[in-house]
């Protein structure tokens, strides 16, 4: 899988030193990080005592191309110094303190768990983001472990701050949940580009006979395997993969990395000739969201689980529940559930073939064949959807909206794809949360979110969790267990 539209990180380890503790503790603490760390970790020699000594060391480590940073406070730390790293680099920061650890409390002590404490207030006083840890001082091997975790939080950063979304609608009618102000996307750092349908099917007219479109049906039937495709329909849809991955390329402007947020009914089937969901399936496979009902906030939500997963990643319905019937046959007694923790992600074809069950399938949208095709008539342009169960597997259900005033705010919920058949239509599973019953109602209803859900195949919800309170967003709900009742909950029910 080619993921080569989220960034790569390339970490920097800085040690400071305040300039009344040996220099040396943190030289020698900094070297163990180094070696306890077994990925990509570039070691600036350049221990930070002093301002002079902080530009050295921002030279030296954008000299080593890196875009994400540990400051690692080896003893207590110069306070000044140690935060104008962060706000002097264009990258995010993570900050963590040294345990006490060689036995020596006399020339060995640091006292750096005093010193973080001085570092936060500081990065405080000047309202400079930076990522902390649960717990920030550790041992080498301890402090090696938290750099693993940053990665996926730091590439998820990197991406959005570097991000554009190119957008081709309006959103169909009635679809208002999927409305929401833009405002909250320029205050992360993200760029919009809005378009229409219309610039949209004058550009993939003009790539009518385009002579790349051969080599891309060919790679379409080598991903669903044959018997499992149109064959009729693949230089439409390779002829709209070719437009779509043309335009990111040409509209990227001054930004690193794109996602989509398209129309894709009711006139877009009928005017391109199929539907658009399988190609939009390719795309999400690459690391380029391609959103459905023009969903801008789902397209960056999509996204950052891309960055955070280095994975495929879908949009979905939260759609139906599951039938009582269905439950007691496949579920109830096999694993540990209750039927309100279970219910259908669903939506038209648009998930990654990698991620669905092996008899998934090219074939129409029923939906749109009943409401645009003559009824009793083969489909025609409906055609194009991805469909069949989605794969067993771990999942995070998750997004980060901006509500109607303006504000952002997210949830996060780690649960499962079941291996239970549905049968139903288009790509669906049967997906469990614990307390999803009560998370539907006092998170989802209760704060008046979309429909759509992103979904990443892993559980990572504490990466997430982390990225949403980096990028600023005050609101982090999730599926609260039992014992923990959220505000709005009335607890004089069962």
């Amino acid at each position: 899988m080619n993921m080569s539209n989220i960034p790569v990180v390339r970490l920097g380890l800085v040690a400071v030193s305040r300039d009344c503790f040996p220099i040396a503790l943190s030289e020698k603490r900094r070297s163990a990080i180094k070696a306890a760390y077994t990925g990509d970790l570039y070691e600036c020699l350049v221990t930070v005592e002093n301002e002079k000594d902080m530009l050295k060391a921002l030279d030296d480590v954008k000299a080593a191309g890196c875009n994400a940073l540990v400051v690692f406070l080896g003893n207590f730390g110069p306070e000044t110094p140690e935060t104008l790293i962060a706000q002097r680099f264009d990258g995010p920061c993570m900050y963590v303190a040294a345990a006490e650890g060689d036995g020596d409390l006399i020339n060995g002590r640091g006292d750096a768990y005093c010193g973080m404490l001085n570092c936060a207030y500081n990065l405080g006083m000047r309202h400079i983001d930076a990522y902390i840890p649960a717990y920030p001082v550790g041992t080498a091997s301890d402090i090696a472990g938290m750099i693993a975790d940053f990665v996926p939080v730091a590439r998820a950063v990197i991406g959005v701050k570097n991000l554009k979304i190119i957008t081709f609608g309006p959103r169909p009618q009635d679809f208002f949940a999927c409305n929401a102000p833009i405002k909250g996307l320029y205050e992360l750092g993200v760029e919009v580009e809005e378009n229409s349908e219309l610039d949209l099917l004058v550009s993939y007219k003009a790539h009518a006979n385009d002579p790349r479109i051969p080599a891309v049906c060919e790679d379409m039937k080598a991903e669903m395997g044959e018997g499992r495709y149109f064959g009729d329909l693949l230089p439409r849809m390779a002829q709209f993969e070719l437009t779509l991955l043309d335009w990111a390329e040409a509209h990227k402007g001054a930004r690193q990395y794109v996602a989509f947020a398209d129309k894709c009914w009711p006139a877009f089937p009928e005017q391109f000739g199929f539907e658009p969901c399988y190609v939009n399936s390719r795309l999400a496979s690459r690391g380029i969201p391609v959103a459905c009902e023009v969903d801008i906030y789902g397209a960056l939500s999509e996204y950052i689980g891309a960055c955070v997963t280095a994975d495929a990643v879908t949009l979905l319905d939260i759609n139906n529940t599951v039938p009582a019937s269905l439950y007691d046959k496949a579920v109830k007694g096999s694993y540990d559930y209750k039927l309100t923790d279970t219910f259908m992600g669903f939506h038209c074809g648009n998930t990654p073939s990698c991620k669905m069950c092996a008899d998934r399938a090219v074939k129409y949208q029923l939906i749109q064949h009943r409401l645009l095709e003559p009824q009793g008539s083969d489909p025609d342009f409906t055609r194009g959807t991805l469909e069949g169960d989605i794969a067993p597997s771990d999942i995070t259900f998750f997004r980060l909206q901006c509500d109607s005033e303006g504000v952002l705010r997210s949830y996060v919920a780690e649960g499962e794809v079941l291996p239970v058949p549905t049968g139903s239509f288009g790509g669906i599973g049967v997906f469990a949360i614990r307390e999803m019953g009560r998370f539907y109602r006092h998170v989802l209803i209760e704060k008046r979110y979309p429909h759509h859900g992103a979904v990443a195949f892993a559980h990572c919800g504490k990466a997430l969790f982390e990225v949403f309170h980096f990028l600023g967003v005050g609101d982090i709900a999730y599926n609260q267990p039992k014992n923990l009742p959220y505000a709005k909950e009335n607890p004089f029910y069962d």
